[in-house]
């Protein structure tokens, strides 16, 4: 059900990332998403960062929408809905590409004290795009790639993992869909969960639009353990 609230603070967090805090607080499991409405504009879904924290990439009219939005402006939400990350495993990474880092930071503050060792590993095409917040107060250790090398080192999230993979329990992961394979691949599809994306409309496995494979991602994700997208990613 669409319940109406009011945002509370807008601000920008990376180049076209803006965080969005909200009155309405959500019992969530970290990895979960909701669908935000926006009347005469339509509804888009978004992983929770927090309890009452989204975070929005302008990529289009609704988003663009969505940022002219401040303080004390309403907007409708429903959720959350799906399936978010299992805690498995005392030494774990956490990989992020781009805006897919949402979902990882609510990970990482939610249940830190389910691992032992936390890395998160972040990349991004450049520093300015790098969407961190705070997230270092939550990890261990933060390892920042970007693509032009204008901050952390240049390269992928990727080579970072395969570097350290062989001292990892789990590894969690959200970004890009090349990026994902990739991490798959590496991992061997084992010990590994990933939040998948697909075009959505419903939310709640009714509409069959975010289907993958056999699965449909709002109700059977969007996190999936390595072995289910054998064949699929």
């Amino acid at each position: 059900m669409l319940e109406r609230t009011t945002l509370e603070e807008t601000w920008e967090v990376a180049k076209d990332v803006k965080a969005f805090r909200f009155e309405r607080r959500f019992e969530f499991e970290a990895g979960q998403f909701v669908m935000v409405w926006l009347p005469g504009v339509g509804e888009k879904p978004f992983s929770l960062a927090w309890e009452d924290l989204i975070l929005v990439k302008r990529v289009g009219p609704f988003t663009s929408r969505l940022f002219e939005l401040g303080e004390g402006d309403d907007l409708w939400i429903r959720g959350p809905y799906g399936r978010g990350f299992e805690p498995k495993g005392s030494r774990v990474a956490l990989v992020a590409g781009g805006i897919g880092i949402p979902p990882l930071y609510a990970l990482a503050r939610q249940r830190r004290k389910d691992f032992e060792e936390v890395t998160l590993i972040y990349g991004a095409r450049s520093r300015d795009e790098l969407a961190l917040m705070d997230a270092e107060n939550y990890v261990d250790d933060v390892v920042i790639t970007t693509d032009d090398g204008s901050a952390g080192r240049r390269g992928f999230p990727t080579e970072v993992l395969s570097e350290m993979k062989d001292r990892l329990d789990e590894v969690y992961a959200c970004g890009p869909e090349p990026m994902l394979r990739a991490v798959l691949r590496i991992m061997d599809y084992r010990n590994v969960q990933i939040s998948a994306e697909r075009y959505m409309k419903c939310g709640i496995g009714v509409c069959g639009s975010c289907s993958l494979g056999k699965y449909l991602v709002c109700r059977d994700g969007p996190v999936f353990d390595g072995p289910q997208l054998r064949g699929l990613l």
